[in-house]
C-alpha cells in the first residue's frame, strides 16, 4: 500500500473523494461509525462500571458510594484511550490530546469564572429564595464546609459526578464527535447519550419498591432535564474549549437541584410575584448574556472547531 493509501486506510479516515461530510478542517475527519461508535461504548463502559460489584445496599450506602468512585476512576483512565487512538493525524500535528480534552492553562481563570457567573444568573431565582431564608449563612461557617468534605454523598453529587461525568461525556466524546459533525450537531449527540446513561436509576428505584407508573414518570423527567442540561455543558464546552467550564457549571447546578417551584407558589402573592419575576429575569438574562460570555476568543479556544462555533 502506497504511503497516501496508507494513511486515507487508518481506521475511521475516508479517502477525500469517498468522505459522506467535507473534512472540518485541513483534513480532519472521522467517519461517523467511528466517532458516535466510539461514543456510545463509552457511555455503556461508563453506566456498566456502576454495577460491576455485587451489592445488596442503595445507591446511598458507604460501601456502595466508595466502589463506584472506583469504578468511574477507571472509566476515566480507560475513556482518553478512544481519543488517543481514533483522532486524526491531522489533528495531532497541531495540538495535544490534553488540549483537545478541554485541559489547557490559557484562559482557564476566565473558564473557571464566567460560566459559574453565567450558571449563577440561570438559578437566580432559586438563589434570592436562599438569600431570603437565611440558608446563606450556613454556607459562611467553617464546620459546614468541613463536614461537606468527609461527606461521601456530598462528594459524590459536588465533585465526582460531574469530574466524571464531563471528562467522560464531554472532554473525551466531543473531541471525537467534533472530527465528524458540525459543532452544533455534535452538542446535540453527546446529551442524548448523557440523558440516557441516566436512566440506569430505574433498576435502582423498581427495586426500591417505587410503582412502575412513578418511575417511569420520574425517569422520563429526570432525562428530559439532563438532555437539556448536557446541551448546556456540551455549548461551553465547545465554546471555550475549557474541561473547567461545564465542570463548574455542572457542580454549581448538582449543589442548586432542581428548582422548588413548589415553594415559590406558596408564597404570599406579594412575595410569589417577586420570586416570579426573578425566575424569569434569570431565564432571559442567562439566554441575552449566553452567546456573549462564551465568546471563544475570551477562552483563548483556537481548537479546530473554534472558528465553527
Amino acid at each position: 500500500m502506497a504511503a497516501d493509501d496508507g494513511e486515507a486506510g487508518r481506521i475511521g479516515v475516508l479517502p477525500p473523494e469517498d468522505q459522506p461530510f467535507p473534512a472540518l478542517s485541513d483534513g480532519i475527519h472521522l467517519s461517523p461509525l467511528v466517532s458516535v461508535g466510539a461514543c456510545f461504548v463509552i457511555a455503556v463502559i461508563y453506566v456498566a462500571s456502576l454495577y460491576v460489584w455485587q451489592s445488596n445496599h442503595d445507591r446511598d450506602h458507604p460501601s456502595t458510594i466508595k466502589r463506584r468512585f472506583f469504578s468511574v476512576f477507571v472509566v476515566m483512565l480507560i475513556s482518553p484511550v478512544f481519543v488517543m487512538t481514533l483522532s486524526c493525524d491531522a489533528v495531532f500535528q497541531k495540538y495535544s490530546m490534553w488540549e483537545i480534552m478541554g485541559f489547557r492553562l490559557e484562559g482557564l481563570v476566565t473558564a473557571i469564572g464566567l460560566p459559574l457567573v453565567l450558571t449563577a444568573i440561570l438559578f437566580l431565582g432559586p438563589l434570592s429564595g436562599t438569600l431570603t431564608n437565611g440558608l446563606w449563612r450556613v454556607y459562611s461557617e467553617p464546620m459546614y464546609w468541613l463536614s461537606a468534605v468527609q461527606n461521601l454523598k456530598w462528594l459524590r453529587n459536588h465533585l465526582v459526578a460531574p469530574l466524571s461525568e464531563e471528562f467522560t461525556f464531554r472532554a473525551c466524546m466531543l473531541p471525537l464527535l467534533l472530527q465528524t459533525f458540525k459543532p452544533h450537531t455534535a452538542m446535540l449527540i453527546t446529551p442524548l447519550l448523557f440523558g440516557l446513561a441516566h436512566l440506569h436509576h430505574i433498576k435502582e428505584r423498581l427495586q426500591d419498591g417505587t410503582p412502575l407508573r412513578i418511575v417511569l414518570t420520574v425517569s422520563f423527567f429526570q432525562f428530559f432535564y439532563t438532555t437539556i442540561f448536557g446541551i448546556y455543558s456540551a455549548y461551553l464546552f465547545v465554546r471555550t474549549g475549557h474541561f473547567a467550564a461545564p465542570f463548574v457549571a455542572h457542580a454549581f447546578c448538582n449543589h442548586m437541584g432542581f428548582p422548588d417551584f413548589q415553594e415559590v407558589l406558596s408564597q404570599s402573592d406579594r412575595r410569589k410575584v417577586i420570586f416570579i419575576g426573578l425566575y424569569v429575569l434569570g431565564l432571559v438574562g442567562w439566554i441575552v448574556l449566553l452567546p456573549t460570555l462564551t465568546t471563544p476568543s475570551w477562552y483563548a479556544n483556537n481548537l479546530f472547531w473554534a472558528g465553527e462555533v
